[in-house]
């Protein structure tokens, strides 16, 4: 077997070069892009996170008045600014719950069904859907349209949120006056919870009930 000669081998080293050379570069290349534009990417999340923070908590405590009254004007420009600047982030759907319960102390039951709606049709999180959807369903109770609110209430549910929901659909059984079911959801909500938290306002409403009964 005869070895390869200096002009064999820098031809061999050429040829796989020819081969490989490039698509190592170019694939070396684009791995460098794809880390650089993540890390962008991670910075520019987190400086959007900041600064929707610092707005919402503008929101939550720049937007009264001296006499400690909602300023419409002021909730309207900083809830605007934070869906419009910031509407990727949670904040601005903090800041709509925030929006809703001023409507609702307010009176503005339609105004505060609204900017929940558009939390529940597409929430950033579990959590924040959840919380919208049982605002929302107890704003559509305050608007009589308590068969409405349990249809938000229908379908899977986190354990961590299983004894609100239930204690809340309850108290829309109750203004249904179905009061069998107002009890089992009660019990249901009661079974969710320890033994020191089933205390209290939720064992009220079993013992109101009990006492219809009687």
């Amino acid at each position: 077997m005869t070895s390869r000669t200096e002009d064999e081998e820098l031809a061999l080293i050429k040829d796989w070069w020819q081969r490989n050379g490039k698509p190592l570069l170019t694939g070396g290349a684009l791995a460098l892009v794809v880390v650089l534009g993540w890390q962008a990417w991670q910075r520019y999340q987190t400086t959007q996170s900041q600064n929707a923070s610092v707005l919402y908590q503008d929101l939550l405590q720049t937007a009264l008045t001296p006499e400690g009254q909602p300023d419409a004007a002021k909730i309207a420009d900083l809830s605007g600014k934070l869906k419009s600047e910031f509407g990727g982030t949670a904040y601005a759907q903090y800041g709509s719950l925030f929006v809703a319960k001023v409507a609702v102390e307010s009176g503005r039951l339609d105004d505060a069904a609204n900017e929940l709606k558009a939390v529940v049709d597409k929430p950033f999180d579990a959590t924040l859907g959840e919380l919208a959807k049982q605002r929302l369903a107890r704003v559509l109770a305050a608007q009589n349209k308590a068969e409405d609110a349990l249809k938000l209430l229908d379908g899977e549910v986190d354990n961590a949120y299983l004894a609100t929901r239930e204690e809340l659909r309850g108290d829309l059984l109750v203004q249904l006056k179905r009061t069998d079911d107002a009890r089992a959801a009660y019990e249901k909500a009661k079974g969710a919870l320890t033994e020191e938290a089933a205390v209290g306002g939720l064992q009220m409403k079993l013992d109101d009930l009990a006492k219809g009964d009687a």
